[in-house]
């Protein structure tokens, strides 16, 4: 029987949400080559999928974190799941932007979240861990408590496993990157012997260069 990661990795293959190419490599916004990229939107075009994800990402909540009373997504585009979550669990919800509005309110945290509230926040994708630390930041600074976060897809980048444990942050996935990987060599998206070029890119993906760079 398929472990709910892999019935997920599976259908993230299927809907084209995740592309692995390890010899036309992506350009990431940072800069970096990467042999994967994430479109975790087009679940919300796939009901079933959608479905699947909403029910998961909730029930990761109730079971890793019971005491939970508000839902806060890390903008933007993890706002879709963060409010089909809060949907599901009744629970009030918030998103945060990376940084405050510079005009208006200049909110950080849109929405009202009560002080003293414990938070769950969602995420569709965990990469460098940089929106989860700058969301945890502002939550925390409004005087509430950051319970952990749960996300869609989890690259679990060594970098960031530590930054997000040096901040006492701690981060459920649905599907992690070894099981898409594991997923697609099994539907024979890419060849086995793709998999080695794929687990040393994980390994240091800022300083990853393309054998066809080399």
């Amino acid at each position: 029987m398929k472990t709910p990661d892999r019935i997920l990795a599976d259908k993230l293959l299927e809907i084209s949400a995740v592309k692995l190419q390890p010899e036309m490599p992506f350009v990431w916004g940072s800069g970096w080559n990467s042999p994967i990229y994430n479109d975790n939107r087009r679940i919300l075009s796939y009901q079933d999928v959608r479905c699947y994800v909403k029910v998961e990402l909730a029930k990761t909540v109730l079971e890793n974190y019971p005491e939970v009373e508000a839902i806060a997504a890390v903008s933007v585009a993890s706002i879709p799941f963060g409010t089909l979550v809060a949907d599901v669990l009744g629970l009030p919800f918030v998103y945060v932007r990376s940084t405050p509005k510079d005009h208006g309110l200049e909110n950080q945290i849109e929405g009202d979240l009560h002080v003293g509230k414990k938070v769950v926040m969602i995420e569709d994708i965990v990469a460098t861990g940089g929106g989860s630390l700058r969301a945890a930041e502002a939550i925390r600074s409004g005087a509430c408590e950051v319970l952990g976060g749960v996300c869609v897809f989890d690259y679990q980048f060594p970098s960031t496993v530590k930054r997000l444990r040096d901040a006492d942050i701690e981060m459920k996935a649905l599907c992690r990157y070894d099981t898409l990987v594991e997923a697609a060599i099994d539907v024979r998206y890419i060849h086995p012997s793709q998999e080695a070029t794929l687990k040393e890119w994980r390994r240091d993906p800022a300083n990853w260069v393309p054998d066809c760079e080399v």
